[in-house]
């Protein structure tokens, strides 16, 4: 059974960097496509980016395209999202998600099977 870790919040000053990880145990990721999605409270979850199995195909959302970065170490069976040039409105609990089903990169939350715990991201001065 597939286990995924984060690692990586915390709080960083608007126009300041972190970089996210997703451990995976239990298997490897190679045979998962991968995201990354964020959750304010009371609202929805929403899509921040993805990566397709093999790493070809990324997409991100519009408001962090440009400052955010997706990538997968297949030796490490981990993904990160570098994330730069930060604002508080990027303040959120991010949560990594494995689909298996697919190869492609998805958008939607309901393609993902696995997720880990989430990681608070908090932007603020």
């Amino acid at each position: 059974q597939l286990q995924l870790v984060e690692s990586g919040g915390g709080l960083v000053q608007p126009g300041g960097s972190l970089r996210l990880s997703c451990a995976a145990s239990g298997s490897t990721l190679d045979a998962y496509a991968l995201a990354w999605f964020r959750q304010v409270p009371g609202k929805e979850r929403d899509h921040v980016s993805c990566i397709s199995r093999l790493g070809y195909s990324k997409a991100y959302a519009d408001s962090v395209q440009g400052r955010f970065t997706i990538s997968r170490d297949t030796a490490k069976s981990t993904m990160y999202l570098q994330m730069n040039s930060l604002k508080p409105e990027d303040t959120a609990v991010y949560s990594c998600a494995a689909d298996r089903r697919t190869s492609g990169c998805s958008r939607m939350s309901k393609d993902y099977d696995y997720w880990g715990q989430g990681t608070q991201v908090t932007v603020s001065s």
